[in-house]
Formats: C-alpha cells, structure tokens, sequence
C-alpha cells in the first residue's frame, strides 16, 4: 500500500502559528499598559517637593508633575505619597490669579477638565490629583464592587449588607497593606492644594470646582481664607448634602410635574406627573417580556436619571427618564428595564469606592441622624450611597469628618451656579443653608438645567463667559444665556433604546447559533470546510461568533440568573469560549479521521478556547473585554 508523508509544519502553519504567537503577545502588551501607573514618590523626597517636566494638555502648553505629601498630616511619621500635578500655562503674557480646578464625585479623578483652555487664556489652570483616586496608593474596593455586581436588587437589605462586608473587607486589606486610611478626608484633600499652591510659587488662587468638589473648595475657603481669591461653585453642595432629602426630591420632582403640565404631550400622557412616578415606583413590573427588572435598580437608575435637564448625559437625561416612567404606566416597562440593566453595568464602575466612603464620611453625623428618622429608607439616592446606613459602621471614621460638618461664615468672594431643576443640588438648598454665610456671595439660578452636566455642556461660551467675567472683576454677568426650553417628549426614548439593545442581542445570539448549525451541517455533508474558508472561519468569523455566545450568555443573566454579573469572567469566557471552540473545531476537522482523532481534537479547541478566553478577559476592563476574550479564545482554540 503507498502512502503519503505529511508535513507537519509547511510554510502556512509556521506562518499561522507566527501571526498567533503576534497576537497572543499584542493582549499581553495591552494588559501590561491597561494596569501600569506613573504616579510614585520619588526617592530621598520630601513633604512639600514638586518635580514638573514640560508637557501639553489637549493642544497647549502645561506643566506635568508629582507633588509629594504625607498620608496622614495627623502622624509626625507618616510615609509619604505622591499626587500627580498638571498645569496649563495661561496663554497671556501677564496671568492673572490661577485657577484650581476641583472635580465632583466622589470617587472621581480630579486630572481631566476638557473645558481647560476655556479658562486658560489669563489665568494657569492647575489640577491636582485627589488623593485615594489619582495618587500613588488608590482606595479601590473591588471587594465592595463585587457586591454591586452580583447584587439581587441594589435597595435590597442583602446587597446593603454585603456592600457594607465589601467595604469593611476592603479597608481591613487596605490597612494590611499599609494604608493609613486616617489621611483619607477632605481637610487632607484640601492640604494637598495648599501645599500645591505653595510649591508652584502662587499667592492667591482662584477655585472652580462643581458637586462634591464644592465642598473641597467650601473647605478650602474655611481653612486658608488668605489664599483664596475668588471662588465658583458649580451645583454647590454644602455640609449635610451628601444626602438627599424625600422632602428635596419631591420639591424638584414638583418642578418637572410643572413642565408636564404645560407640554402638550407629556400632558396627554399623565394629568399628575409626579404622582405618576409615585405610583409607577411602587409597582414596578418585575419582568419585561422574559427579561428580569430589579426595582430597586430602576428607582436608583431613575433617581440618577432626573439629574438632567439636556441631552448632555443621554441616555440618562431627566425627559428620557420621565418618558420610561410615563411608559411604563401605560404597560410598556422596557425604559425600567434598561435603567436596571444600565444600573448593574455602570455603577460598580464609575467610582472609586474606597473614597466614596472616606468622602461621604464627612457628612457622618447627618447620616445617623437621616437614617434614624428613615428607617425603612428615604430617597433612593441616599439609601444607595449609604447601603442603607450600614457604610457607617463598614468605613472607619477619621480624626476630620467632625471637623467642616456645620457651614462657616466666609468673607471669599463667591459665585453659587445652580440649575433650577437640578436633583442632586437643589438651588434652593444653597440658598437657605450657604448663601447667608457667604459676605461676598451671590447666586445665579439657570432656568431648565439640571446638575453640572448641563452647565458645562448648554451654551458653552455663556458660561465660560459667566466664570471668566467673576474670576477677572467680581462682576457676575449671566447675560448671554438664553432659556433652555425642557422639551419633555424625548427624540430618543429609553424604551426604544432598550429594544434596539434586546435586537441586537438576540439577533447576534441567534446569528451564532445558525452559523454554527450552519458550519456542522457544511462539514458533515462535505466532510470539511475549504481551506480558503475554514482559514477565515478559524481567524476572523470565531470572532463574530465569540460576539454571538456573548450576548446568548448575557440574555440568559438577564432573564434567569439575577446575581450573575454581566462583566462576570465566568460568564464570559464560557459563554465565548466554548461557540469559538466549536466554531474553530468545525473548520478544522479533517476529512479522514476517526472518532478518537475528532474527540480528541473537539476537547482540545474547547479547553484551549476557555483558556485563551479567560486569560483574555483578563486583559483590560468593561465591555471591550468581550473582544480581547474573544481573541483569547480564538488563539487557545487554534
């Protein structure tokens, strides 16, 4: 019998295993840049030393740099940490007083200000990173994280209790580590500006800061009154507003049923806007066709919603979110279960959770004395950023949080901007509680905005114009605003949106199922694939199918598994891994083989799919982890 030598390695296969071994090493260099810092102490620093280097900000000149502080300014022999510093140099030749900018938050790094170059044209901007968020040691709480992701219902009492073990778990690690979680407040914050002002050379600065960032700047005023110049505070929050209040949110709430009333087509919808919200709120559906609604996620992805007014933070505006309110009583509660899908999604990411607590902290005694008058919860917002007041007892309290609980009197000339229909800072909240306290205060109320989203974003020259006339003369000049008009009729509803994404699901679902059905019932009638085609099946086509498996993974959660996370690892290689497998089987499969050689090869590309997929998911964080634990997989399977 004749028979034929095969070459186990031809020129095609060295070159397959090159462009795999390419692509394996292209996921690693992206793990290795997605988790690498450039914050450090310097070696032999000392408190107070700044290091800059030249370097630009979106287009234009800046400074960039580490300023060095100690942890804990409480402990004669804390360690010290390091702060990165940017600042944009002002494009006159003669500045004025620099601007400090402070970011809200909590949780939210305070080294991105797109709006800079707004303000940099007389004045340096300088940013100064928050300690706990943008520093060398980072307060993350992926214990405290994890609860948020596998939670049931995000107002349930079993996700309060193990988001409060999170964070407890967290701060015992943290501690472990190292950290002296003492030197984590918003006095130490405002140390580090000061320390930073005195390092660049500064005498008086002038503050811009927005939300929670307010409070650092109130602070600021309060501590070194000598070196602040001028001060504006975008959707001002001062001491007790780390809360929010039923009797806040129903006055805010009065404002939109208002609107409603005067709109055309939200008035045919509902002859009581806000009783309608009420109403639909204590009744939320719990399903949506098959799908699964949390209600406590929709009342917490509701509240969040109506902070505002424009099509700034789309699809989580305040006429978006009326309009799934307004659906949803009607029968069409889609809108609610895309606010409960985005909630599980977004929240756990968007904040540094181990600084959310050390911040809220400061409004501690106002706490016990809200969740003692609301035992059975208030405001959804409040009862979500306290875990229903058990954060309280799970985050250390430090020797600060007791120290700005009261508001100061303060002779810093000062601009409160505030949106009149803004939820999370209510315009009338700065007005009763800080205006009298401010000798030099004014305030300037923008009709139809919400929260600072909307400031920033709704005619842009009219507040930078608004900023730069206080910042230069004192002088406060609203006058190039027009009125935003509030349509509430939404051009782009969340209930649309939510069935374009249940489309896209199932649709990419079904694709992997029939491409694969496809694949066996081509291999079984012709015995493989051609060589041109399975070449395209095993190193492009696994990837759709990759997509596919996901989203079929994901549909699944949604509808039967409620403590499932989305971005769950064991979700996503599975779910990825094994449609890449056995679409990579089918186009290699040989035509003369026999049932050990097909079992064996079968097991391998399965095995090496989950593998390369959860080592590829592993390889950055969110949704483009679906891609590169796709590309994971297709390299293990191959």
């Amino acid at each position: 019998m004749e028979t034929t030598a095969t070459r186990v390695l031809g020129r095609g296969r060295i070159l397959a295993f090159a462009l795999l071994a390419v692509a394996a090493a292209s996921l690693a260099a992206l793990h290795l840049a997605s988790g690498s810092s450039s914050v450090s102490v310097p070696k032999g620093a000392q408190a107070g030393q700044l290091t800059l280097h030249g370097c630009t900000y979106d287009g234009q000149a800046a400074d960039c740099g580490t300023l060095v502080v100690p942890e804990n300014r409480h402990d004669p022999h804390s360690r010290l940490i390091a702060l990165p510093v940017k600042r944009v140099r002002a494009r006159s030749a003669h500045p004025l007083e620099p601007v400090f900018r402070l970011q809200g938050g909590p949780g939210l790094t305070n080294m991105d200000f797109p709006q800079a170059s707004h303000y940099a044209g007389r004045r340096d901007v300088v940013l100064v990173g928050y300690r706990g968020v943008d520093g060398s040691e980072r307060l993350d709480c992926p214990e405290a994280a994890s609860a948020m992701r596998h939670a049931r219902d995000l107002l349930g009492r079993a996700y309060f209790d193990a988001y409060a073990s999170g964070l407890a778990a967290c701060a015992k690690r943290l501690r472990a580590d190292g950290v002296d979680l003492a030197g984590y407040s918003l006095p130490e914050r405002v140390d580090d500006l000061e320390a930073a002002r005195r390092a660049l050379g500064y005498g008086r600065v002038d503050l811009l800061a927005e939300s929670a960032g307010t409070r650092t700047a109130l602070i600021y005023a309060w501590r070194y009154p000598a070196s602040i110049h001028r001060s504006v505070l975008v959707g001002v929050n001062p001491p007790g507003n780390f809360l929010w209040y039923p009797r806040l949110n129903d006055e805010q709430l009065g404002k939109y049923a208002a609107l409603c009333a005067r709109d055309a087509s939200c008035s045919s919808r509902t002859s009581d806007l806000a009783a309608t919200i009420r109403a639909t709120s204590r009744a939320i559906p719990h399903r949506w066709w098959f799908l699964r609604i949390k209600p406590g996620n929709a009342r917490v992805a509701g509240f969040f919603g109506l902070m505002h007014a424009t099509a700034s933070s789309s699809p989580l505006s305040a006429p978006q979110t009326i309009d799934s309110w307004l659906s949803a009583s009607d029968g069409d509660p889609s809108g609610l279960w895309l606010l409960s899908v985005m909630s599980q999604l977004v929240f756990p990411q968007v904040q540094v959770k181990g600084d959310m607590a050390a911040v809220s902290r400061a409004d501690a005694s106002w706490a016990r004395r809200y969740f003692a008058a609301h035992p059975g919860g208030g405001s959804p917002g409040t009862d979500f950023l306290w875990a229903g007041g058990r954060l309280l007892d799970a985050w250390p309290a430090n020797p600060d949080e007791g120290e700005y609980s009261r508001v100061r009197d303060s002779s810093v000339e000062t601009l409160l901007v505030s949106g009149n229909l803004d939820f999370a800072t209510p315009p009338q909240t700065a007005r009763r509680e800080l205006l009298p306290h401010l000798r030099n205060g004014h305030q300037v109320v923008l009709p139809g905005l919400g929260h600072t989203d909307d400031f920033w974003s709704y005619e842009p020259q009219a507040s930078s114009h608004l900023v730069n006339t206080f910042l230069d003369s004192g002088r406060v000049d609203a006058s190039q605003y027009t009125r935003n008009r509030v349509d509430l009729d939404a051009a782009f509803p969340q209930t649309t949106l939510a069935k374009i994404v249940f489309g896209g699901l199932a649709g990419l679902a079904a694709l992997t199922v029939l491409s694969l059905l496809g694949l066996w019932l081509a291999v079984r009638r012709r015995g493989r694939l051609g060589r041109k085609a399975g070449i395209a099946v095993r190193s492009a086509y696994v990837l759709v199918l990759g997509v596919g498996g996901w989203c079929a993974g994901v549909l699944l959660a949604l509808s039967a598994l409620p403590t499932v996370a989305l971005d769950s690892e064991v979700l996503a290689a599975t779910s990825i891994g094994v449609p890449v497998g056995l679409g990579v089987y089918l186009a290699w499969a040989p035509t003369e083989r026999t049932a050990r050689r097909g079992a064996i090869g079968l097991a391998a590309s399965l095995a090496g799919a989950l593998v390369g997929g959860w080592l590829g998911f592993n390889v950055v964080h969110g949704l483009f982890a679906v891609l590169t634990t796709a590309a994971g997989a297709a390299i293990g399977a191959n």
